[in-house]
This record gives C-alpha cells, sequence and structure tokens, in this order.
C-alpha cells in the first residue's frame, strides 16, 4: 500500500503502461514539458522522450485523428482533452470514426485508444472549464466509457484501460486531482467494467460515479447519525454499466437514489434508474429518484455551489424515498 493523489496515481499507472509497453504513446496539448495544467503527466517526457510523450498543437480534432492513425499502425494512444468543454471540436473524430471502426472493419482491426478526459465541477473555473459530458459517450455504441472515484481505481484502471483493445473515454473527476487515498500497487481489486459496494447498509441505495461518490459516503455518514442506513455503490464503469451489485442492494433495501454532477435528463443517472425500474420493479418500495445538476449550461464559478449536489440535496431525496 502506498498513499497517493489522484493525480499522482494517474501518473504512476501512466508510467507503468509506458514501461510495460514501447507502443503506448501519451497525446495531449502542454502534457509533455508542462506535465499538463493539472500535471498528471508530469515528469513523463523527461523520462520516456520526446517521441513518446507529445505536446500537440491546440487541435482536439487533429489529436484524435491521429491516434486513429497510429492505432491502425498498432500503437496504443493515450490522448488528453485539456478540459472537458474542450472536447468538442474532436467530438466527430471520436463517435463518427473512432467509435465506429471496429464494427466497419467487421472486427478484424482494433482501435486501442484512450481519451482522457477531466470533467467535472468543484474548481471555481470558467464557461467550458467544468462540464460533465460524459453522457454523450456512453451513448455511443463502440465506445466504452470508465470514471474513478479514489486513487486506487484510477491508477488500475488507466492501465486496464490502455491494455483494452477497444476505445475508452477516461473521465477523470478533476475536483479529485489532490485528494489522497491509499493505493494497492500489487492487488487490482475490481475489474474495470465492475460497479463496486463502498459502503454497505439496508434502507436505502445510493448509486453514483467519480466525484459524487464522495458526496454519497459524506450524505451516508450524516443518514447514519440520524438513523439511517444507507448503501453507497460506485458504478465506477458508465459503459458497459455491471447492474448486479445495484440489482441486488435494491432487492435488500427497496429503495434507489442516483446522484450526478451532470444535468438529469438524458444521462447516466437516467439509464441506471430506467434499467432498475425495469429489472427490479417488484422489490421497490418507493419510486427512484435521481439527484443531478440543472438542466442548464454550466452558471459562473459563484454558483457553482448551487448548482452541483451536495450531500443536503442527496439527504432530501432520501428522506422523500423513506417518505413513501
Amino acid at each position: 500500500m502506498t498513499e497517493l493523489t489522484m493525480a499522482k496515481a494517474i501518473n504512476a499507472g501512466l508510467r507503468a503502461a509506458l514501461a510495460a509497453d514501447e507502443k503506448v504513446l501519451l497525446m495531449g496539448e502542454d502534457i509533455g514539458t508542462l506535465g499538463g495544467v493539472f500535471r498528471v503527466t508530469e515528469g513523463l517526457k523527461a523520462e520516456f522522450g520526446e517521441g513518446r510523450v507529445l505536446d500537440t498543437p491546440l487541435a482536439e480534432s487533429g489529436i484524435v485523428g491521429t491516434a486513429i492513425g497510429l492505432a491502425m499502425r498498432g500503437y496504443r494512444p493515450v490522448c488528453e482533452v485539456q478540459f472537458d468543454g474542450f472536447i468538442y471540436p474532436g467530438f466527430d473524430q471520436i463517435t463518427s470514426q473512432l467509435a465506429k471502426l471496429t464494427y466497419r472493419h467487421e472486427g478484424s482491426q482494433s482501435f486501442p485508444v484512450v481519451i482522457r478526459v477531466p470533467y467535472g465541477g468543484h474548481i471555481g473555473a470558467v464557461e467550458h472549464h467544468q462540464e460533465s459530458p460524459e453522457a454523450y459517450f456512453a451513448h455511443t455504441a463502440g465506445l466504452r466509457s470508465i470514471s474513478p472515484a479514489t486513487p486506487h481505481d484510477a491508477y488500475w484502471m488507466i492501465q486496464d484501460a490502455i491494455a483494452s483493445n477497444d476505445p475508452v473515454m477516461y473521465f477523470e473527476p478533476k475536483s479529485r486531482y489532490q485528494r489522497r487515498g491509499e493505493v494497492d500497487l500489487e492487488n487490482r481489486g475490481a475489474a474495470m467494467h465492475e460497479s463496486r459496494v463502498v459502503r454497505e447498509g439496508t434502507e436505502v441505495t445510493l448509486v453514483g460515479h467519480g466525484a459524487m461518490v464522495a458526496v454519497l459516503l459524506q450524505a451516508a455518514d450524516i443518514a447514519a447519525e440520524e438513523g439511517t442506513s444507507v448503501e453507497v455503490i460506485d458504478l465506477r464503469s458508465l459503459s458497459p454499466i455491471d447492474y448486479e451489485p445495484i440489482l441486488a442492494s435494491v432487492q435488500k433495501t427497496g429503495r434507489l437514489v442516483v446522484a450526478q454532477e451532470a444535468p438529469g435528463n438524458v444521462s447516466v443517472g437516467s439509464e441506471v434508474a430506467a434499467t432498475i425500474a425495469e429489472r427490479a420493479f417488484y422489490s421497490l418500495e418507493a419510486p427512484v429518484l435521481r439527484v443531478s445538476g440543472y438542466d442548464t449550461p454550466f452558471p459562473p464559478a459563484k454558483l457553482e455551489g448551487v448548482y452541483l449536489p451536495d450531500a443536503d440535496r442527496v439527504l432530501e431525496a432520501v428522506d422523500r424515498s423513506l417518505a413513501y
């Protein structure tokens, strides 16, 4: 065991992947000499050279397009999109090309491209720097989408993503970059696409991903002080979603609250809510409830505390669920 911040854990995972396979390349704006705006790639260019840690032009479409070509020639490129809101210039390359090329080649050609996306709020940034675009990509057939909530998962899941022969969207909750946690460098734990129960309870199930998991654990602590036993599940994988731990939990608790930073309309949370309502209808004692960001563009930084779900909003949903 060692204790690392999430940023350092991702850095260590990238270093391990670069050392293990010379075909692994890192690409992105300012990731080399600077080490990335969040310093996630700090020191890797000096260690592995500019031929494997590439500073690119400010052109997301070009970054992804180049990565597709590299993958076709046997490389495993890892692209960094500097901020969540900057991903849209590369959206066509990701969803129209990268996601579909293996299918188009009838499985004869794999495209092992990883796209790292720092996402989410809580950093007091300006427009285009605090968005949660994960639903666009979880919706897109041909892409795998994952999001770690802890340094341990960040370390292992980035390596799993790079080892995958399918394209992987790797969503990094930037508000957790500097939060420390234990990392077991020997034992992986849950596989890349497994959901995980992170706190056991008996009365209400809470489900979330990324930075929201910490909020759910905070809400569970407060609920426990008030005499309510809450179970918390970290989705970890957004596409595909591992529903078995959620179904087992709902069969026990009879209640489900799904929370996320992203707007609620047509979202990952919507899909979880619909699927559980469909597959566990007779286990539910109350409607599945959702807590999310509002269906508006992300607001100015001073209003992010109003926009983003916090423990109070989660607990209000818990109270409503228990009231049925």
